[in-house]
């Protein structure tokens, strides 16, 4: 039997990726891929709409999102898999979240303004899908009304941390998304955590204080993961009792070396991977599919 692939992480219009998640999902199927989880950035306005054209093309789309979390070597990033439908305290905080994002994206567009570069938020919106607006969307706009030549141009030159129109972004404490995401029932990942420039130590001490609050396991395989950063990841999950996960990253134009179930460098994902999540959340009583939802 053929080895079959999978990817656990991808983005959508509905955060900051460029196709729709129903787009995506047909990608993953042109693919011939066994499973896809879809992983917006702190919205989870694109699950129902990935969700039903997997049903329709008869993929498994494994609802999810990534969330950022802030700590003094910057953004720590966490995947949820495995949302339910209905999770009412992860999207009210995503709300007041959204809403802080909102006010950072005003004061971005008037510091671009003061640099002779106007854009409204009707100009950004017109690149977002979804609710969760964001720098990569500023910077298409940017690129549209002629102010860069590209989007790398847009964040490299203005946008990035140190870059003359840079706001820090609103974000959880580490314990708190990772508590949010358990609490709605979720396997809680960390996101890339190689690619988290910090003393390795203190990436550890980090992996110990998250277990408690209810992290699940680690994206040892991610599209920026080195062979060695992968074997670093599969030594913490086995030191820590944690499970491996992995996915590409996709986000479409805006990351043109990675495809959807093939990350950079040839980046693949076998379905063992999500069958060990499996067996983990069947083990900690958690549901799978919509059966084990409704029993």
């Amino acid at each position: 039997m053929p080895v079959q692939f999978i990817d656990l992480h991808v983005h959508t219009t509905a955060s900051d990726g460029s196709d729709s998640p129903a787009k995506v999902v047909r990608l993953a199927v042109a693919a011939r891929l066994a499973a896809l989880a879809v992983t917006d950035h702190d919205t989870l306005s694109g699950l129902d709409e990935a969700e039903a054209e997997g049903k329709r093309l008869g993929l498994r789309v494994i609802r999810g999102c990534e969330l950022s979390a802030s700590s003094e070597y910057g953004e720590i990033h966490l995947l949820g898999l495995w949302l339910p439908r209905h999770c009412p305290d992860l999207e009210a905080r995503l709300c007041v979240l959204r809403e802080r994002r909102l006010e950072r994206n005003e004061q971005i567009l008037e510091r671009l303004r003061e640099l002779g570069m106007p854009l409204t938020l009707d100009d950004v919106r017109q690149f977002s899908g979804g609710d969760s607006m964001g720098r990569p969307h500023i910077a298409l706009a940017m690129k549209a009304h002629g102010y860069v030549q590209d989007t790398r141009e847009a964040m490299r030159t203005y946008l990035a941390r140190g870059c003359p129109a840079f706001v820090p972004k609103a974000a959880f404490a580490p314990e708190e998304a990772v508590a949010l995401l358990a609490g709605a029932g979720a396997t809680v990942a960390f996101a890339h955590p190689m690619l988290l420039h910090c003393p390795p130590q203190w990436r550890e001490a980090l992996i110990q204080r998250l277990i408690p609050c209810g992290l699940h396991a680690i994206e040892a395989y991610h599209s920026e993961h080195s062979a060695a950063d992968e074997r670093a990841c599969v030594e913490l999950a086995a030191r820590y009792g944690l499970t491996l996960t992995g996915g590409s990253d996709y986000h479409g134009i805006t990351k043109p070396r990675i495809a959807i179930g093939r990350g950079k460098g040839g980046l693949r994902v076998t379905l063992a991977v999500l069958e060990h999540l499996i067996e983990q959340r069947r083990a900690l009583g958690l549901p799978v599919d919509d059966e084990d939802e409704r029993s």
